[in-house]
């Protein structure tokens, strides 16, 4: 494996034709703003890439032929998808450029400006409306507005506008020019579209018209009329959709897949309001590809995982490097569809279900991935790298991609079904038991599982009253405590884990104290004053435990979370020590 490897470094991928590669072509996109499509249906085929600039500014949507730039469109916010789709059936057909930017649609037709579709505005604060025209009127003073708006913020029942977001950003001086330019203009909430796709309205054609489907920070998928550019349909998530892949027909049935920021995939049908079903992942996902009737998800935790539509788990495998992008290797030809998943280690893996059938050098790290018809070539693989390089590849004729996996493992007999035997005489007499007695039985196992849901519910009801869990039942204080005990004796480190589970609010005026046989152990610091806990991060206190008995013995040492003027603990914790395996200093 080792001299085939070295034998590809020196003369190259044998299934790839190196086409171009353009290592200062700035070109900083992902795989989202790129796209191939025949713009004027001469069958020649152009990329079209949304480019990101600077990140602050030179944001444009440009067009290759070939390898050189045809048509540069400035943008003027960041875009976050690009999709092409046909508007209506006037020959020749010729495909539009829709462009997600911020709370718009750009529709760019003949490769020039068409139409712009603005997103909803969402309720603004009636609270937050009131304190603004008592502004605009001169009836309240800015620090006192500020104070107000940042006790509605506090509250977290609808988020602020940007511009009351930003104007307690600003200095206590700077309060009165920032109210004199805004509070004059009419106050608004308007989200952003984070995910753009198609989905085709009423025919499967590959040129029939399509919708356009986009995904919004206010956690909505929308489904754009592609002619009217009106609202058909609206369907709400419990997270920000971030990857979306969408299946089907408008009009008849069509499924939509959509990976969120929660860690969670969902699936959305016709008529649909809420998902249906739910994949929780192991971590956040950094991709998301359908193949045939399949989902496969790239996560943050360097794995690959393969579902099938009803949310079961098929298969995992842990890849070398971190996901920075993926995508669907559609070979129409001669019917191949396969995964392509970049890795910061300057590598593009093609996955055949959970099987690596090739590997990509390359040599920067691949930002965005696109394979499809390019120019008059229907084998065409465009990446664009981190450092703003543009590299087209061409798959070889002769090129086939075998079945078994290109890294050493296990041998493909161990996927063969073992040959179960027949029904035996033991399990036919248990079948006609469970007939003649099946009542009887599930009553038993009825009164079993009450009982047992009885006590656990009471263990937990317990638990919660003597503030014994490791997570407290306060919705003011929603922490989370966990300790590990480091060392063999007669020195052991004590290590505690807090972490503070409110989606927005902090925690502070918190203490942490320590109760233990002083006949037994002896501690350097035995109380904490926290520091205020920051909504998600993870805050470890460490301490030194010293055992001082030499009798092989261990003791529990409790572990109270306690707010400042309260008696009862918010959360407590039992660490059971271990015995000290040294004895203590004299």
């Amino acid at each position: 494996m080792e001299n085939a490897d070295a034998k590809e470094s020196v003369e190259g991928n044998p299934k790839w034709l190196d086409a171009h590669y353009d290592p200062v072509a700035n070109l900083y996109t992902f795989t989202s703003c790129m796209a191939l499509a025949d713009l004027h249906g001469d069958g020649d085929n152009k990329l079209v890439v949304a480019d990101l600039g600077t990140g602050a500014y030179s944001m444009k949507l440009r067009v290759f032929r070939g390898t050189a730039p045809l048509v540069e469109n400035t943008l003027i916010d960041l875009p976050t998808g690009v999709a092409t789709f046909f508007m209506d059936t006037n020959e020749p057909r010729s495909p539009a450029i829709a462009v997600a930017s911020g709370p718009f649609v750009y529709v760019y037709k003949n490769l020039r400006p068409y139409f712009k579709f603005t997103l909803p505005p969402l309720e603004v604060n009636q609270l937050e409306m009131d304190l603004w025209i008592q502004a605009r009127e001169d009836k309240i003073d800015y620090m006192a507005l500020k104070e107000m708006l940042e006790n509605i913020r506090s509250k977290g029942d609808v988020p602020l506008t940007v511009r009351s977001l930003k104007f307690l950003m600003v200095e206590p001086q700077e309060m009165a020019a920032f109210a004199a330019v805004h509070k004059h203009t009419p106050l608004k909430r308007q989200t952003v579209i984070t995910c753009l796709s198609t989905l085709r309205k009423s025919l499967a054609d590959e040129d029939a018209v399509s919708c356009l489907v986009v995904g919004t920070e206010s956690s909505d998928i929308f489904v754009l009329d592609p002619e009217a550019f009106t609202i058909l349909a609206k369907m709400s998530l419990p997270s920000v959709p971030v990857f979306v892949d969408i299946s089907g027909l408008f009009d008849v049935e069509f499924r939509v897949v959509v990976a969120c920021r929660n860690g969670n995939v969902y699936t959305l049908k016709r008529d649909s309001k809420k998902p249906r079903h739910c994949i929780e992942l192991s971590s956040q996902p950094v991709g998301l590809v359908r193949v045939n009737k399949n989902v496969v998800v790239g996560c943050m935790d360097e794995s690959l995982q393969g579902y099938t539509q009803k949310g079961k788990k098929l298969w995992t495998v842990n890849l070398p490097a971190a996901i920075t992008t993926m995508q669907l290797m559609d070979h129409k030809g001669r019917g191949f569809k396969a995964v392509l998943v970049a890795m910061v280690n300057s590598e593009v893996h093609i996955y055949r279900d959970k099987y690596l059938v090739n590997i990509i050098k390359t040599q920067d790290v691949v930002t965005s991935v696109c394979f499809g018809r390019y120019g008059r070539e229907d084998s065409t693989l465009v990446m664009t790298t981190k450092g703003g390089g543009l590299a087209i590849k061409i798959l070889k004729r002769t090129a086939v991609f075998e079945e078994k996996d290109a890294t050493l493992g296990p041998p493909v007999a161990q996927n063969i079904k073992l040959n179960v035997p027949k029904k035996t005489k033991l399990y036919v007499d248990q079948t006609l038991r469970e007939r003649e007695c099946a009542v009887s039985m599930h009553r038993v196992f009825q009164t079993d599982l009450y009982r047992l849901r009885l006590e656990a519910a009471r263990a937990y009801m317990k638990a919660l009253d003597s503030c014994l869990a490791p997570v407290s039942s306060s919705l003011a204080e929603p922490l989370k405590l966990n300790a590990t005990v480091q060392g063999i004796g007669p020195n052991f480190k004590l290590t505690l884990n807090l972490q503070n589970t409110s989606p927005s609010r902090p925690c502070v005026g918190l203490f942490v104290c320590f109760l233990y046989d002083e006949r037994l152990y002896s501690m350097t610091q035995a109380f904490f004053k926290l520091p205020m806990l920051v909504p998600g991060l993870n805050y470890p206190i460490e301490t030194f435990v010293e055992c001082r008995s030499d009798q092989g013995i261990s003791d529990i040492i409790k572990v109270f979370a306690v707010r400042e003027g309260s008696s009862i603990p918010i959360l407590t914790a039992h660490i059971n020590m271990p015995v000290s395996e040294g004895l203590p200093f004299s």
